[in-house]
Order: C-alpha cells, then structure tokens, then sequence
C-alpha cells in the first residue's frame, strides 16, 4: 500500500509541475493533478477490459484445431 501511495504522490506531482510549468497557473495545475488521474484510471479500466477480450480471444484461437485446407 506504501508504494502505491508513493506512486500517487510522484503522479499528482509530475501532472502538477507539468501543468504549471506549460500555463503557469497553480489552479489550473492543480485541477488537473486532480482530474487526470481520475480520468485516467477509467481508461485504464477500460483498457483492462480491452485486454480480456484478447485473451480470451488467443486463447479460442489456440484452442481451435487447425482447418484441413491449411494442411
């Protein structure tokens, strides 16, 4: 748990100083701190939803014997 709170702090920080070194305002750097993560941990659900879909796909494929044709 101590490494994922570390990890949350670098990446509040790292979309901080970005924002506010590219506007040069703390509002503005702040928000998106905040927001970011937020949005990017449902696309990151969805990502992993994504990935399952092609697991599972490989894992048909590879279960499927071959066709005569291809012989």
């Amino acid at each position: 748990m101590i490494k994922t709170a570390t990890f949350a702090v670098v990446h509040f920080s790292v979309a901080f100083t970005v924002t506010y070194l590219l506007t040069g305002s703390w509002v503005l750097g702040g928000v998106i701190a905040l927001t970011e993560p937020a949005v990017n941990t449902v696309a990151y659900f969805f990502h992993e939803k994504a990935w399952e879909v092609v697991k599972r796909r490989r894992a048909s494929d590879a279960a499927r014997p071959p066709d005569a044709a291809m012989a």
